[in-house]
């Protein structure tokens, strides 16, 4: 008997495919993520759970989980799953870290350049019908220092097109070795040193007891 999957997010048709070319029977109910009562009520059918962001995954939901074995999370965090509880019941947590590495550095990168630049505000005066190009002028990024605080996966690629735009980086990331900041060619500093320097900040970490607050 083929194991079964609940996809409850939205999730690519492309993802959903990969389980059934593999012999899983999936069903993609994607309202199913924002109402855990509803999907208390069927999860102990499935062998698997495949979810994004919406679908929270609480000691509730795994108590009726008598089949479950596994709970993927398509994206990196996995702080909307409750692990202990899924220890407890024998569950696996998994999550794909490395699937959304370029386009979430690139996106900050983005962010970074539309501050720079204060593109939101200039647009917003723009479709006001004004024409305020002196207000908006904005700054380069050229020479300008980044704090990069978490130098990982997604922190290391920051800085990387961060340095191709010519601006100085300096990294806080208490797992980041001296010989791996040289060679990334960045400047590890603590995170006072880091807020004191830096002209742009870039937050790369996962969300654990440690780094709650880490800025205000």
């Amino acid at each position: 008997m083929a194991p079964k999957v609940l996809v409850s997010d939205k999730l690519s048709e492309t993802a959903v495919q990969i389980f059934r070319d593999r012999g899983i029977e999936v069903d993609f109910r994607p309202e199913l993520g924002k109402d855990k009562d509803a999907l208390a009520a069927v999860i102990g059918d499935y062998d698997g759970l495949a979810i994004r962001s919406a679908t929270r995954v609480t000691p509730t939901i795994l108590e009726n989980a008598h089949k479950l074995k596994v709970i993927a999370r398509a994206g990196i965090g996995t702080d909307n799953i409750d692990k202990d509880a899924a220890s407890k019941k024998g569950v696996i947590v998994m999550n794909t870290p490395f699937g959304n590495m370029i386009t979430t550095a690139e996106h900050a990168i983005a962010m970074m350049f539309a501050v720079a630049r204060q593109i939101p505000e200039a647009s917003a005066s723009t479709h006001a019908g004004k024409w305020e190009k002196s207000k908006f002028m904005g700054v380069e990024l050229t020479n300008k220092t980044l704090g990069v605080i978490g130098a990982g996966n997604i922190g290391g690629i920051v800085c990387d097109r961060a340095r191709g735009l010519k601006m100085k980086v300096v990294a806080y990331d208490p797992f980041l070795s001296a010989e791996k900041a040289e060679k990334m060619q960045v400047e590890k500093v603590e995170l006072d040193e880091l807020l004191a320097r830096a002209d742009f900040i870039t937050l790369h970490v996962p969300f654990t007891e440690q780094t709650k607050n880490i800025l205000s």
